[in-house]
């Protein structure tokens, strides 16, 4: 498989993490950490269940992710998350080291490229835009419907 096709197959993955989140009622973001070729963690939002504003999928993923390594660098791994990630989310995908993030959908009102561009580990290889349309496409339904 060609790079972006794993690209496309872990965020389908993701993709289903956000619909699992959107299930609880939660703000459908799902994240997938992948090292190696195997996936190591799966998450989703998590921060109506655990009335919790830190718990966001990036922050579970990562945190499930190091302790499956049993270590708090993911510098061999990749995060894939339907949603670009915000400033706190990306502060900790920087401490983490992490190799590569992948993510869906553009975030052009709360995003990290807005607000703090430069928060991720300068090694930190990032690709946008991965399935943009299906990623924005499971945030914007869950809004409108809980608009109506």
């Amino acid at each position: 498989m060609t790079q972006e096709e794993l690209d496309i197959k872990f965020m389908k993955m993701a993709l289903g993490e956000a619909a699992a989140a959107a299930a609880q009622d939660e703000i459908p973001v799902g994240a997938v950490v992948v090292c190696k070729g195997t996936v190591i963690a799966r998450a989703h939002n998590l921060t109506e269940t655990l009335t919790d504003v830190t718990a966001h999928a990036e922050m579970q993923a990562i945190t499930a992710a190091a302790s499956y390594l049993g270590g708090k660098y993911l510098d061999q791994c990749t995060l894939y998350v339907t949603l670009e990630p915000c400033v706190m989310c990306a502060g900790a995908i920087g401490w983490s080291q992490l190799q590569r993030l992948v993510y869906g959908a553009s975030d052009p009102k709360r995003g990290y490229t807005l607000f703090a561009p430069n928060a991720l580990h300068p090694k930190t290889e990032v690709k946008s835009g991965i399935l943009a349309d299906e990623c924005a496409g499971i945030v914007q339904e869950f809004f409108k419907k809980r608009r109506k």
